[in-house]
């Protein structure tokens, strides 16, 4: 990878719809040279999918919170929480607990509901997002 591979990365991940013609506009290639690489990209995994990212709060989903979460049941836990819409990110990690997982819901009292689910699994700390000033848009390659 490249320069102009990571400067092509960078629009992508910030306009995933913009056409082959603009891309190489924004970075100074001709429209065959950036679909070749993008192309490139797709083949060797770089770009795994294209997504829609959907904005929590015009979906009726303004409470968003990250639970710390300690289980000995790991494979368990993980089969409830791919189930559970609620869960928008779950994360096997080191330390005192096993398990990150963000969750998204309608309200606190629904927030309280899941986090009451998730008891029978074992024990979490919850930490309730106030406000996101960088959020995960973008990976810098």
């Amino acid at each position: 990878m490249d320069e102009m591979d990571k400067q092509i990365l960078l629009v992508l991940q910030q306009q995933a719809r913009i056409s082959m013609t603009d891309l190489g506009r924004a970075v100074a290639l001709s429209q065959p040279a950036v679909t070749e690489r993008v192309k490139r990209m797709e083949e060797n995994g770089v770009i795994d999918y294209y997504r829609a990212v959907v904005t929590p709060e015009k979906v009726n989903k303004p409470v968003s919170a990250y639970v710390l979460f300690h289980t000995k049941s790991c494979e368990r836990f993980a089969d409830y929480c791919k189930k559970a819409e609620e869960v928008i990110e779950l994360h096997r990690i080191s330390g005192q607990y096993n398990f990150l997982l963000r969750i998204v819901t309608e309200s606190l009292q629904s927030l309280e509901g899941s986090i009451n689910n998730l008891g029978e699994y074992g024990d979490s700390t919850t930490l309730i997002v106030l406000s996101s000033p960088i959020k995960g848009e973008k990976i810098i390659p």
